[in-house]
Formats: structure tokens, C-alpha cells, sequence
């Protein structure tokens, strides 16, 4: 339980934290969940409490990106099932696997999203100069799942992961695919959090403090990751995979 105007105010600005970060990229949960853990909650209550406060951060950035989304609610609609299987999978998994399960692979994963992403422009461009790469990669919906069944049962750096799958597969500008991210995060934390709440010790004081946080975050992600150039939205993708990285294998 959080006691203490400290606390309270640690939460919320890790919940703003984590909200900005999501909208620009993901891995946001690296920010809010250890937070939860130093105030006092039991891992699994943090994680679940942190998964259902994120949720209105998740909607507010998707909002953010309203602009970058014209024109590709019929690319979120087929992969919007995906997603929502994925992260009813990954929620069900946090209940019934122990925490060791994913130790082994979540690394792995990770590493191999910021290589994507590193060298997702190359592949891209090759795949053009073959004559091989027209609209969206058919690969891209059970992609979306992989990404949606870690994001339910974890969920830092799912962004990440989402974002070197469509950097490869999806034929687009950077900050529409971004947009489409939020989106894709949005519906895996809601549909988790959804579960969470009927099935799992909710923390609700922490919810709503994190919730508070996020909102703020995501109109504040919105707003600078936006403005930010390919390249350099593409570095702040890499580094907050690394960070994620460094902070899991630790």
C-alpha cells in the first residue's frame, strides 16, 4: 500500500514517466512498475496494478496520434484481433506461468527488436529494390500476436518490438507506424487490465495515481514524439531498447 505524499508523488511522476515514454516508444513499465515494487507492492500486484493504471495513458497517446492515424483504421482493424488474442494470452500466462518462464527469451526478444530497428531502413530498402515489398507484410498480423502475448503477460518494450516488426513489414511512414503502435499497446493493456481487475489483487490507490500520471505522459509523448525526425525517433527506439535490455538481463 502507498502511504506518504512521497510516495504518492513518486508514483505520479513515474506515472508520467512511463506514459510519455510508452506514447514515443514503449517500454514505459520499466519506469512505473519498479517504482510500485520500491514503494511497497508485491511483484505480482505491482505488475498487475501498473498493467490497468497505464491503460488511460495508452488511450490519451493513441489520441495524441489521432492526426498520424487518418487513413489506417483499416490496418488497425486487421490487426486489431491479433492483438487483443495476444493479450489475453499473455495476461492468462502471467496468472498461471511462474515469473521464470519468459526470463530466457524476454532478452532475446528485446535484442533482437532494436537490431530490427537499427537495420529495418536496409531491409526495407532492399526488399523496394527487388520488387518484393508492396503495402503491408501478411507476416505482420501473427508479428502483432508474438508482440501482443508478451505485452499482456509483461509489457516493457512491446513498443519496441512492435515497431522494428512494422519498420520491416509495414510500408510507411515512421511516425504513422508509431501511430498505429499506440493503438496496438492501447487495446493489450486495456484487455489485460480487463482480466487483471476480475481475476487478480488489484492495488487501486496505485492504479489511480499511475493512471493520473499516464494521462498527463501521453498527451506529453504525443507532443514530442511527433515533432522528432525518423532518425532520431529511431535512436530514441534504440536507446530505450537497450536501457530495457540491461535493466531485464540485471
Amino acid at each position: 500500500m502507498i502511504h506518504g505524499v512521497w510516495e504518492v508523488l513518486a508514483v505520479f511522476l513515474a506515472g508520467v514517466w512511463a506514459g510519455a515514454i510508452n506514447t514515443v516508444v514503449g517500454s514505459g513499465t520499466l519506469i512505473s512498475f519498479p517504482t510500485l515494487l520500491a514503494v511497497g507492492l508485491p511483484p505480482v500486484t505491482a505488475n498487475v496494478s501498473n498493467s490497468i493504471g497505464l491503460v488511460p495513458g495508452s488511450v490519451t497517446g493513441a489520441w495524441g496520434y489521432r492526426r498520424e492515424l487518418r487513413g489506417q483504421w483499416r490496418r488497425v482493424r486487421w490487426l486489431a484481433p491479433a492483438t487483443l488474442i495476444g493479450g489475453t494470452a499473455g495476461a492468462l500466462l502471467l496468472l498461471w506461468l511462474p515469473a521464470s518462464a519468459f526470463k530466457a527469451i524476454v532478452p532475446v526478444l528485446i535484442a533482437i527488436g532494436v537490431l530490427l530497428v537499427v537495420f529495418g531502413p536496409r531491409i526495407q530498402k532492399a526488399l523496394r529494390s527487388r520488387g518484393d515489398h508492396h503495402g503491408d507484410r501478411p507476416w505482420l498480423w501473427p508479428a502483432a500476436l508474438g508482440v501482443g502475448v508478451y505485452g499482456g503477460y509483461f509489457g516493457a518494450a512491446q513498443g519496441v518490438l512492435l515497431m522494428a516488426a512494422f519498420g520491416i513489414g509495414m510500408d510507411d511512414d515512421i511516425q504513422r507506424q508509431n501511430a498505429v503502435k499506440n493503438v496496438l499497446s492501447a487495446l493489450v493493456n486495456a484487455v489485460a487490465g480487463l482480466i487483471f481487475i476480475f481475476v487478480a489483487h488489484v492495488d487501486w490507490k496505485a492504479v489511480l495515481i499511475v493512471a493520473a500520471g499516464a494521462v498527463v505522459g501521453g498527451l506529453l509523448g504525443a507532443r514530442i514524439g511527433r515533432w522528432l525526425p525518423p532518425n532520431a525517433l529511431r535512436a530514441v527506439i534504440v536507446v530505450v531498447g537497450v536501457v530495457a535490455l540491461v535493466s531485464l538481463l540485471r
